[in-house]
């Protein structure tokens, strides 16, 4: 065995009993325990960052329209809505992964 990787076999070798002198059974609630709220975080990033978000993609868009650079305004606002989509639907990526893998015939269940 990897000299590195002894010491860290041998904690999980005794897992729920004395070492380091702590019970890990113990340790691992108690950090469950102490662990921060993060309910609600996802819709405080999504309120924080899609505002911010709209104003970067309106002033690139601008940008490219005074510019007259129409197709790269085009694909810009393509990949825009691509990235606002999966940013304000939150299930979205779960939805689409599911379906990929049902069309390839992957049990989903």
């Amino acid at each position: 065995m990897d000299p590195l990787f002894s010491s860290v076999a041998l904690m999980f070798s005794h897992v729920g009993s004395d070492v380091f002198g702590v019970d890990t059974v113990t340790a691992f609630v108690a950090a469950a325990e102490d662990a921060p709220n993060t309910e609600g975080l996802a819709d405080f990033l999504r309120g924080f960052f899609g505002p911010l978000f709209l104003v970067i993609v309106s002033i690139v868009a601008i940008f490219f329209l005074f510019t007259r650079e129409i197709t790269r305004f085009a694909q810009f606002i393509i990949l825009a809505i691509f990235i606002g989509i999966v940013f304000y639907v939150p299930g979205i990526i779960e939805v689409t992964a599911t379906a990929i893998a049902r069309a390839m015939g992957v049990s989903t269940e």
